[in-house]
């Protein structure tokens, strides 16, 4: 049975909703993830997974959406 884990990341670079729903939907296609919580405000991106999730798995998938992980 997998643990869930949770983990923030803050993300440079988003500016509206646009932004969020990039990174959300980048974050959500990956297959373990569960939820994506964006705090457009404080650029934080927290993610609940069934398990960890590998830091640079995460990095390609905001790059991808065209952000930076910081």
């Amino acid at each position: 049975m997998s643990e869930i884990t949770t983990a923030t990341y803050q993300v440079a670079g988003m500016t509206c909703q646009h932004c969020v729903n990039a990174v959300i939907g980048e974050l959500d296609a990956l297959p373990v993830v569960q939820s994506v919580e964006v705090d457009l405000e404080s650029g934080s991106v927290t993610v609940t997974s069934d398990g960890p999730l590998d830091q640079s798995t995460v990095r390609e998938a905001v790059e991808e959406a065209g952000y930076e992980l910081v």
